[in-house]
Formats: C-alpha cells, sequence, structure tokens
C-alpha cells in the first residue's frame, strides 16, 4: 500500500476530516459526523482507495512516505 495523497490533499481531507467530525458533535447532524472519519482517515495514512481504482496520485513520483 504505498501512498497516493499528495501534500495539499493530504491537508485538505485532514481539514474536512475534522470539520465534518466537528459539525457531527455540536452541530445538527448527530451521527452523520462519522462520515468525516473516511477523508480523516486518508489523509493520515496518504492512501485513498478510490484514487487506486481509478490510477490517480497526487504524491511525488518517488512514492516513499515523508
Amino acid at each position: 500500500m504505498g501512498c497516493n495523497v499528495g501534500g495539499v490533499d493530504r491537508v485538505l481531507r485532514i481539514v474536512a476530516g475534522v470539520a465534518i467530525l466537528a459539525a457531527g458533535v455540536v452541530g445538527p447532524l448527530c451521527w452523520w459526523g462519522a462520515i468525516g472519519l473516511v477523508p480523516l482517515a486518508t489523509g493520515v495514512l496518504r492512501y485513498c482507495p478510490a484514487y487506486s481504482i481509478f490510477g490517480i496520485r497526487t504524491c511525488p513520483a518517488d512514492g516513499g512516505r515523508a
């Protein structure tokens, strides 16, 4: 399982994940906030299964972990 999520993409996923989780905790979205775990996990792990399926890669060509 190599890296396929790059720097900017990673930051956006983490911010979006935290925002969705926070909206679920303090807002009216209740359990829908759990959906925020998906972008948060893909940002932290730097791997997106959907990117693999479609052959998308936003990380540097070396594919190593930073």
